[in-house]
């Protein structure tokens, strides 16, 4: 692999993080019409299968595909650039985000930091009024979903959280019924069973070992590390599912206030890219050290290294694994099951920290009309919110 080949694949990509404003679904989106259509670097069938396979796995989907996408034009040298490049502009510009808001401090209390929070629920309405419609498009799998929201807010948890999507997953495969059968085609990947089954082995590891290291060594960077490592590694859906176990991480060991938490997640939906480098900011707005630069380093790459290891670690099985019922049918309750999952974040603690009155109420249905009616993008919503309550509007 020439240097040549992977700063094409970095370039590429960069532009995508630049550009690709609107959630994941829409980054698959762009993909599809960057990948398949212009380059021809997958066909129809093989990109399917890459989305198929990335909405099963936890972790943020449109990474997963992007990263997948690299690997099988570069081999793991690829798969690194081509992270590299969707993922550096969000979590630059969100660090710096992070570093202003701790400079300007308690001034933001109020004004436009509650604006932010404000367009957050609208933008986590959004998303749950869209994967909804899709995701859950009968009364079985809409139950699905509805029971889910119920275990993720009475047991307000990754254990509720992660129970929810094993139930659901088992409800899937025992009453689901899938009409057609994934399609087929050849995905090239240029790694071995054998360095897939030692890269799933690793992501397992540590998974189990790392949490009791982190007790014994009392270690901040251990901890964080370990804590936005179980996130990547435990949240089914990516983009916005990833809010209520990052919020259960950060904010009750007290590393990030409610309020520093809700404004850094109303910021992210006014930059292109993928939510979790939202872990980046928290990593820089952290109060114990090391913060800044090194922290969000620490946090953005824990995050998503459990992606890499899953992705590149099950690629070269996937050919087999694909065509099995089971794994089908209980593809369709997980999804159901990340809807229910967005609704109880929606609950808590987007709304119940953002909507304070009947004006936060109207603005946030304002913002919600403009999102989803008007088709306006997301980054273009947040710079309204935060100057409409700026100027004490809310």
């Amino acid at each position: 692999m020439s240097i040549k080949h992977l700063i094409e694949i970095f370039l590429i990509f960069l532009r995508l993080g630049f550009t690709s404003f609107g959630g994941p679904i829409a980054h698959l989106g762009y993909f599809r019409q960057e990948f398949m259509e212009r380059r021809k670097w997958l066909d129809e069938h093989a990109y399917a299968d890459l989305v198929s396979l990335c909405q099963f796995l936890p972790g943020p989907a449109s990474s997963q595909v992007g990263i997948a996408i690299g690997l099988s034009r570069g081999g793991i040298p690829g798969a690194i650039a081509a992270w590299l490049g969707f993922t550096l502009p969000s979590a630059i510009m969100l660090v710096l985000f992070g570093l202003g808001l701790s400079l300007v401090g308690d001034t933001l209390g109020t004004g436009w930091l509650h604006g932010l929070k404000i367009v957050a629920v609208a933008v986590v309405a959004q998303a749950l009024w869209g994967m909804g419609k899709s995701l859950c498009p009968d009364k079985a799998r809409a139950t699905i979903a509805v029971c889910a929201a119920a275990i993720a807010t009475l047991i307000p948890s990754s254990l509720g959280q992660i129970g929810a999507i094993v139930a659901s997953g088992l409800v899937g495969w025992a009453f689901l019924r899938t009409k057609n059968a994934l399609p087929h085609s050849f995905i090239q990947t240029k790694t071995s069973r054998t360095t897939g089954m030692i890269l799933i082995a690793i992501f397992f590891l540590i998974l189990f070992l790392l949490p009791a290291v982190a007790v014994s060594s009392n270690s901040y960077v251990v901890n964080l590390f370990d804590s936005f490592y179980r996130v990547g590694s435990l949240v089914f859906g990516g983009g916005h599912v990833v809010l209520p176990l990052l919020q259960s991480q950060v904010v009750p060991s007290g590393w990030v206030s409610n309020d520093v938490f809700l404004a850094g997640y109303g910021a992210a939906q006014a930059v292109p890219g993928p939510l979790f480098t939202f872990a980046a900011y928290l990593g820089a707005v952290s109060t114990q050290a090391p913060s800044g630069w090194v922290g969000a380093g620490i946090a953005l790459v824990a995050i998503f290294l459990p992606s890499f290891l899953l992705v590149i670690g099950i690629l070269p099985f996937w050919e087999s694994l694909r065509g099995h019922r089971v794994m089908q049918r209980s593809m369709l309750g997980i999804n159901a099951a990340v809807v229910g999952l967005l609704l109880a974040a929606f609950y808590n603690p987007v709304w119940t920290s953002a909507i304070r009155s009947a004006t936060d109420f109207c603005l946030a249905a304002f913002a919600f009309l403009l999102l989803v009616f008007w088709k306006l993008p997301p980054w273009l919503v947040v710079i309204l919110g935060a100057v409409v309550t700026g100027l004490g509007i809310g």
